[in-house]
């Protein structure tokens, strides 16, 4: 990947603009930073009664602008702020406006999984459309499908790059083996498994009767190797907790996680610090909190130079699925 955006001859790319919301601003200034393009000047604030205002501080007539924005905790408040962006930047008659939502929030409602229940992911997807997206871009969805929610154009980039270049300069690639930590997720392990050329192994996740904890029932080899779990998101931490305990029993030496969004709600930071994990790496798709920074055990991935290059190269109308292959 370049490490500048701009042209041999140092120009920026001709009416691109960029735009942050508060979700996670580090992220928008690393992103920045990487397309040397600076921040559109702009203000979000709340009135007295947390209504959400904001205005746009630089001429966008006529321009191509990406609205950096993920849906994190607070979930309900940085959707409305990123909706009342794209409506702002609309109404001031923006070309076009790319809603780069590297966590999509709601993403795991995204079937009814019972009677009377929502599918919030197809509602959320609605809600910016409406609010004048004209495309989106973000990064592993929980769910593929979640794509056909929308009826605009949308790239859902994969960190497994960022995640295999960062196993071989830390880990390296021997003795490994790949392991998704429910059968959901086979496929995702499946991909980082063959970029570092290592065998995969499945956690099998089984509550025998109600009320009883969980079995987890290891399919695959993982005696005398260094196992890696492989997700999309870690939020209260059992799961992965529980699937590190079960791959030692079954004999593997060391078991690290990589994971793209770090929710880590509730008591998941210190259940990860008292775990048998050797070390959890997180990209920075969401603001890590303090507790966060201050765990001896989890590690934060800069993400930003691979949302950087695909929205460079959505600007110049380029392939971004180049990217990954």
């Amino acid at each position: 990947m370049p490490l500048d955006a701009r042209d041999k001859e140092g120009r920026s790319p001709p009416h691109m603009k960029l735009v942050s919301g508060n979700s996670n601003r580090p992220l928008a200034e690393a992103i920045s930073n990487y397309l040397k393009i600076p921040l559109t000047k702009g203000q979000v604030r709340r009135f007295a009664d947390l209504e959400i205002f904001v205005e746009i501080q630089e001429n966008v007539r006529g321009q191509d602008v990406f609205v950096l924005q993920s849906t994190s905790f607070p979930a309900n408040d940085n959707l409305m702020e990123l909706l009342i962006l794209i409506d702002a930047l609309k109404r001031a008659s923006a070309r076009r406006v790319t809603a780069v939502i590297p966590y999509f929030g709601y993403a795991r409602q995204d079937r009814k999984p019972g009677p009377r229940t929502p599918i919030s992911a197809k509602l959320v997807a609605n809600l910016i459309e409406r609010a004048g997206t004209d495309r989106v871009l973000t990064l592993d969805l929980h769910a593929g499908q979640i794509q056909g929610f929308f009826d605009i154009p949308t790239d859902n980039l994969f960190a497994a790059p960022v995640m295999t270049r960062d196993i071989q300069e830390t880990l390296g690639t021997e003795n490994l083996v790949v392991v998704s930590p429910d059968v959901g997720g086979v496929v995702r392990a499946r991909a980082l498994a063959k970029r570092v050329d290592a065998p995969i192994a499945i956690c099998d996740k089984r509550r025998e009767r109600p009320g009883e904890s969980e079995v987890m029932n290891v399919i695959g080899d993982v005696k005398g190797k260094r196992a890696i779990l492989i997700d999309d998101i870690v939020d209260s931490g059992g799961t992965l907790c529980n699937a590190a305990e079960a791959l030692l029993k079954n004999g593997a030496t060391e078991v690290s996680a990589y994971i793209t969004h770090g929710v880590l709600s509730g008591g998941a930071v210190s259940r990860i610090q008292n775990s048998r994990l050797k070390s959890l790496v997180v990209t920075d798709s969401i603001l890590p909190t303090e507790a966060v920074r201050a765990a001896k055990n989890i590690r934060l991935l800069p993400i930003a130079p691979l949302i950087g290059e695909a929205i460079l190269r959505t600007s110049r109308e380029e392939s971004v699925s180049s990217l990954f292959y």
